[in-house]
């Protein structure tokens, strides 16, 4: 995979940064878009592939990004199809910080360091070139705007910015619920996305969609019964403690 063209982790994060404080919006719900953007970019290079609500890997072949192919080599490893809520919802510690830091080798963003407290040393990153990030918010404005079917890159990035709950950070207040409204619509334009960004805010609400019917139930209808309760989900990143204390990544 060229680097002329951004990927998806790099401009959802992108999307996130705020250029006045040098933080990220919705850190928490973030961490898992990135590793639901990962997913999506491996689709679009022809890696991946859905397999009802399960994740396939097709063509195991790397695709020169060292942090794909690092997820692409763990799918592999799996030997079956998982599920994109569990794959989602699995550990992910340190994904953030490795795109902040893919970003500011390549020149996006520069690190500013700072104090917590006057004693917590922390780090903000702003955008070296804001017309990268605008560039990437004209698409989704676009999108929104014209009512257009968008390219599946875009209608992605759109479905995982509503599902991290970026759409009051991009288009805030009651004059944006309009386009917040259209943000979340443009689901639908991407099947990847849709199945990614639908599993996001299923972690996010600490319960996992019901496993559609294998081979083994093929053949009979499933009794109605009680949906049992939802329980918290299990490997939801979480920023690392240890790390924390001697340097506090934006967030």
């Amino acid at each position: 995979m060229g680097r002329s063209r951004r990927t998806l982790p790099e401009e959802l994060l992108l999307l996130a940064l705020d250029p006045a404080t040098g933080t990220t919006a919705q850190p928490q719900s973030l961490d898992l878009g990135l590793a639901g953007a990962q997913l999506v970019e491996l689709a679009l290079a022809g890696r991946i592939a859905p397999d009802g609500d399960r994740i396939a890997v097709v063509v195991p072949r790397p695709t020169g990004d060292p942090t794909l192919d690092c997820a692409l080599e763990l799918l592999r490893r799996r030997g079956a199809p998982v599920r994109a809520v569990h794959w989602i919802g699995g550990p992910r510690l340190g994904l953030r910080q490795t795109y902040l830091s893919h970003l500011e080798r390549c020149g996006m963003v520069h690190a500013v360091a700072g104090q917590m407290c006057g004693v917590l040393p922390t780090t903000r990153y702003q955008a070296t070139d804001n017309e990268i990030s605008r560039e990437i918010r004209a698409r989704l404005d676009s999108a929104i705007r014209t009512g257009v079917p968008p390219d599946p890159r875009t209608a992605a990035l759109a479905a995982l910015a509503h599902a991290v709950g970026l759409g009051k950070h991009l288009y805030p207040g009651n004059e944006g619920r309009s386009s917040r409204s259209r943000l979340r619509d443009l689901i639908r334009h991407d099947p990847m996305g849709g199945l990614v960004a639908h599993a996001v805010m299923d972690v996010q609400n600490g319960a996992a969609a019901q496993p559609r019917r294998g081979p083994a139930s093929a053949g009979r209808q499933a009794a109605p019964g009680p949906r049992p309760a939802a329980e918290p989900a299990r490997g939801v990143p979480m920023q690392p403690h240890r790390g924390s204390m001697a340097r506090a990544v934006a967030h």
